[in-house]
């Protein structure tokens, strides 16, 4: 992928996983001068031994992002994970303040499907709060709404397998599932030739329901595997009973709420039309790592 716009072409949150994949692409795409911010500078040694421009950048301290946001020319702000309500609107309205201030001439930002007030996800208003903002500064500006990554089934698929129990209060509904590498390659596409402002559903080639996801994790580990749909109580109170903090597990099940409406049901050919390649399938991505799949080893 080569350039059509001019940097320096600036990444935040640099060391999490996402934006760190975007600057390592980057790199491969010989894209530069490249800048990458991060609240934690010393995490991103090796992208600066690279010739990565690497600076401090805290979007819950606004007064550190002058500086970050200097000289560049076109930046792409990934959106926090901050889970109190507001608080990562706040964030993102500090970076894109900072971004009109620096004179930064185009601004990509990863949102979320369907933000919109008839979302149930906790943080949807944050990203709808945050297009606004990006409408208002008059910058060009490309928003990806990304869909819910697949690479999360590597996290949950094991439990499930072992079980033989896929468990959510999903009920029948589908996703556009897509993998963050996939999210990377858009980001990065759109980061280095974009033009005007524009919306993209970030998605895979298909929608998929969770009785395929149970479907999936049968035929890869060859044991049965079977979707349980719950109710929101019951599947809010299970999480909480297994340990996960009660602010996470309303969260999960919110996402969980916003598929059973329906919310997340877009696919779209956004990747294709950015990158020039199409994007990786629910079933080839647990197929390609169908080894981590296998049920965790039982407690001694």
């Amino acid at each position: 992928m080569t350039s059509s716009q001019q940097g320096p072409f600036l990444v935040t949150g640099a060391s999490g996983h996402l934006g760190r994949r975007v600057v390592e692409l980057a790199l491969e795409a010989r894209a530069s001068p490249l800048i990458a911010t991060t609240r934690h500078p010393e995490k991103l040694a090796d992208l600066a031994a690279r010739g990565v421009e690497v600076r401090a950048a805290d979007f819950t301290r606004p007064e550190t992002l002058a500086s970050a946001f200097a000289g560049a020319r076109r930046a792409l702000i990934v959106s926090t994970d901050d889970l109190k309500p507001g608080l990562r609107f706040a964030s993102h309205k500090a970076a894109v303040d900072a971004a009109a201030g620096a004179g930064v001439g185009h601004l990509v930002y990863t949102s979320l499907t369907n933000p919109g007030a008839g979302s149930p996800i906790s943080f949807a208003g944050d990203h709808l709060a945050t297009e606004g903002a990006l409408a208002a500064s008059g910058i060009p500006h490309t928003i990806l709404r990304n869909n819910l990554y697949t690479d999360l089934f590597l996290m949950t698929l094991p439990q499930a397998i072992a079980s033989g129990s896929l468990f959510a209060a999903a009920g029948d509904g589908t996703v556009g599932y897509v993998t963050r590498e996939d999210c990377a390659r858009a980001a990065l596409a759109a980061l280095l030739t974009a033009e005007g402002s524009r919306t993209f559903d970030i998605t895979g080639p298909g929608l998929v329901a969770q009785t395929d996801i149970a479907r999936l994790a049968a035929e890869l580990s060859g044991r049965p595997v079977a979707y349980v749909p719950l109710s929101s109580a019951d599947w809010e109170q299970a999480l909480v009973h297994h340990g996960l903090p009660a602010e996470m597990a309303s969260l999960l099940v919110s996402i969980d709420e916003a598929i059973a409406r329906g919310t997340l049901a877009v696919a779209s050919s956004a990747v294709a039309d950015l990158t020039g390649r199409a994007p990786t399938s629910v079933r080839a991505f647990l197929e390609a790592y169908a080894g981590k799949l296998a049920p965790p080893p039982p407690a001694a």
